[in-house]
Protein backbone atom coordinates (compact mmCIF):
# COMPACT_ATOMS: atom_id res chain seq x y z
CA UNK A 1 0.00 0.00 0.00
CA UNK A 2 1.55 3.27 -0.97
CA UNK A 3 2.37 5.78 1.75
CA UNK A 4 1.48 2.94 4.32
CA UNK A 5 5.46 2.22 6.85
CA UNK A 6 3.44 -0.70 8.64
CA UNK A 7 0.70 -3.29 8.28
CA UNK A 8 -0.01 -5.21 11.39
CA UNK A 9 -2.76 -6.92 13.49
CA UNK A 10 -3.34 -4.48 15.51
CA UNK A 11 -4.96 -7.39 18.02
CA UNK A 12 -1.70 -8.72 18.60
CA UNK A 13 -0.13 -5.22 20.04
CA UNK A 14 2.83 -3.75 18.53
CA UNK A 15 5.42 -5.98 19.75
CA UNK A 16 7.41 -5.11 17.06
CA UNK A 17 8.09 -1.07 17.77
CA UNK A 18 10.41 -0.53 21.15
CA UNK A 19 9.01 1.52 24.35
CA UNK A 20 9.56 5.38 23.47
CA UNK A 21 9.97 4.91 20.19
CA UNK A 22 7.37 6.88 18.46
CA UNK A 23 6.58 10.12 18.09
CA UNK A 24 3.12 10.81 16.65
CA UNK A 25 0.08 7.78 16.05
CA UNK A 26 -2.77 8.78 13.97
CA UNK A 27 -5.98 6.73 13.25
CA UNK A 28 -9.16 7.68 11.47
CA UNK A 29 -12.17 5.28 12.13
CA UNK A 30 -10.17 2.53 13.59
CA UNK A 31 -10.42 2.29 17.32
CA UNK A 32 -14.18 1.59 16.67
CA UNK A 33 -13.02 -2.05 14.99
CA UNK A 34 -10.57 -3.08 17.81
CA UNK A 35 -11.71 -5.77 20.39
CA UNK A 36 -9.64 -5.13 23.17
CA UNK A 37 -9.02 -1.03 22.80
CA UNK A 38 -7.67 -1.25 26.49
CA UNK A 39 -4.94 -3.67 25.34
CA UNK A 40 -4.27 -1.57 22.26
CA UNK A 41 -4.23 2.02 24.31
CA UNK A 42 -1.67 0.39 26.54
CA UNK A 43 0.26 -0.46 23.25
CA UNK A 44 0.27 3.32 22.09
CA UNK A 45 0.91 4.55 25.11
CA UNK A 46 4.04 1.93 25.48
CA UNK A 47 5.82 3.17 22.54
CA UNK A 48 4.88 6.97 22.53
CA UNK A 49 7.82 9.12 23.37
CA UNK A 50 6.98 11.24 26.55
CA UNK A 51 5.96 14.17 24.63
CA UNK A 52 4.65 12.29 21.75
CA UNK A 53 1.14 12.48 20.58
CA UNK A 54 -2.02 10.21 19.87
CA UNK A 55 -3.81 11.88 17.30
CA UNK A 56 -7.92 9.95 16.54
CA UNK A 57 -10.86 10.08 14.96
CA UNK A 58 -13.44 7.53 16.17
CA UNK A 59 -17.49 7.79 15.22
CA UNK A 60 -19.61 9.75 18.02
CA UNK A 61 -22.22 7.31 19.45
CA UNK A 62 -24.66 9.61 18.13
CA UNK A 63 -23.88 9.07 14.32
CA UNK A 64 -26.78 7.16 12.46
CA UNK A 65 -24.28 5.62 10.38
CA UNK A 66 -22.54 3.88 12.65
CA UNK A 67 -24.58 1.34 13.92
CA UNK A 68 -24.95 0.20 9.95
CA UNK A 69 -21.41 -1.62 10.39
CA UNK A 70 -20.98 -4.51 11.79
CA UNK A 71 -17.41 -4.80 11.94
CA UNK A 72 -17.65 -1.95 14.77
CA UNK A 73 -17.37 -3.47 17.76
CA UNK A 74 -17.93 -0.41 20.18
CA UNK A 75 -19.17 2.86 20.40
CA UNK A 76 -17.15 6.49 22.23
CA UNK A 77 -18.67 9.68 23.31
CA UNK A 78 -16.81 12.88 24.74
CA UNK A 79 -16.08 10.91 27.82
CA UNK A 80 -14.34 7.83 26.36
CA UNK A 81 -10.99 8.92 26.23
CA UNK A 82 -10.81 10.39 30.07
CA UNK A 83 -10.82 6.89 31.26
CA UNK A 84 -7.63 6.51 30.11
CA UNK A 85 -6.59 10.42 31.33
CA UNK A 86 -4.90 10.61 34.55
CA UNK A 87 -5.49 14.32 35.06
CA UNK A 88 -8.96 14.54 34.23
CA UNK A 89 -9.31 18.63 34.02
CA UNK A 90 -10.73 19.23 30.97
CA UNK A 91 -14.72 18.41 31.46
CA UNK A 92 -17.02 19.38 34.69
CA UNK A 93 -18.30 15.44 34.98
CA UNK A 94 -15.34 12.92 36.36
CA UNK A 95 -14.99 9.35 35.48
CA UNK A 96 -13.35 6.65 37.28
CA UNK A 97 -9.83 7.18 36.73
CA UNK A 98 -8.96 3.54 38.60
CA UNK A 99 -8.84 0.94 35.75
CA UNK A 100 -5.53 1.62 34.07
CA UNK A 101 -1.49 1.92 35.33
CA UNK A 102 -0.95 3.75 32.44
CA UNK A 103 -2.50 6.82 31.50
CA UNK A 104 -2.92 9.94 29.09
CA UNK A 105 -3.09 13.32 28.98
CA UNK A 106 -6.42 14.48 27.24
CA UNK A 107 -4.77 17.38 24.77
CA UNK A 108 -7.98 18.41 22.46
CA UNK A 109 -11.13 17.08 22.07
CA UNK A 110 -13.74 18.34 19.43
CA UNK A 111 -16.98 17.32 18.10
CA UNK A 112 -17.26 16.97 14.09
CA UNK A 113 -20.39 17.18 12.53
CA UNK A 114 -21.44 16.54 8.76
CA UNK A 115 -24.10 15.33 6.69
CA UNK A 116 -24.19 13.60 2.65
CA UNK A 117 -27.32 16.48 2.13
CA UNK A 118 -25.59 20.33 1.17
CA UNK A 119 -28.28 22.30 3.17
CA UNK A 120 -27.95 20.11 6.20
CA UNK A 121 -23.86 19.74 5.99
CA UNK A 122 -24.41 23.66 6.21
CA UNK A 123 -26.59 23.75 9.50
CA UNK A 124 -23.97 20.76 11.33
CA UNK A 125 -21.41 23.31 10.23
CA UNK A 126 -22.85 25.58 12.63
CA UNK A 127 -23.54 22.89 14.96
CA UNK A 128 -20.06 22.20 15.17
CA UNK A 129 -18.74 25.78 15.90
CA UNK A 130 -21.25 25.83 18.62
CA UNK A 131 -20.83 23.12 20.21
CA UNK A 132 -16.59 23.44 20.31
CA UNK A 133 -16.96 26.75 22.04
CA UNK A 134 -15.52 25.14 24.54
CA UNK A 135 -16.25 22.29 26.81
CA UNK A 136 -18.87 23.65 28.74
CA UNK A 137 -20.90 23.46 25.64
CA UNK A 138 -19.36 20.06 24.47
CA UNK A 139 -21.10 18.68 27.20
CA UNK A 140 -24.37 20.59 27.09
CA UNK A 141 -24.38 18.89 23.57
CA UNK A 142 -23.90 15.55 24.64
CA UNK A 143 -26.02 15.67 27.69
CA UNK A 144 -28.89 17.37 25.84
CA UNK A 145 -28.79 17.62 22.29
CA UNK A 146 -26.92 14.57 20.94
CA UNK A 147 -29.75 12.49 19.60
CA UNK A 148 -31.67 15.70 18.08
CA UNK A 149 -28.43 17.15 16.60
CA UNK A 150 -26.42 13.68 15.68
CA UNK A 151 -22.58 13.86 15.48
CA UNK A 152 -20.53 12.56 13.26
CA UNK A 153 -17.29 11.76 15.16
CA UNK A 154 -14.98 12.93 17.69
CA UNK A 155 -11.08 14.66 16.82
CA UNK A 156 -9.22 13.29 20.07
CA UNK A 157 -5.28 14.34 20.63
CA UNK A 158 -3.93 12.33 23.19
CA UNK A 159 -0.43 12.70 25.27
CA UNK A 160 1.10 9.94 26.99
CA UNK A 161 1.37 10.96 30.99
CA UNK A 162 5.16 8.99 31.84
Amino acid sequence: MPGVDIVADLENGLPFLPDNSVDEIYSKSLLEHVNNLEDLMFEIWRVLKPEGRKYLFVPHFSNPYYYSDYTHQRFFGLYTFEYFSTSQHRFHRRVPGFYHTFGFETIDVKLRFTSPWRTRKLFKRLAQKVFNLSPWWQELYEENFCYLIPCYGIHATLKPIK
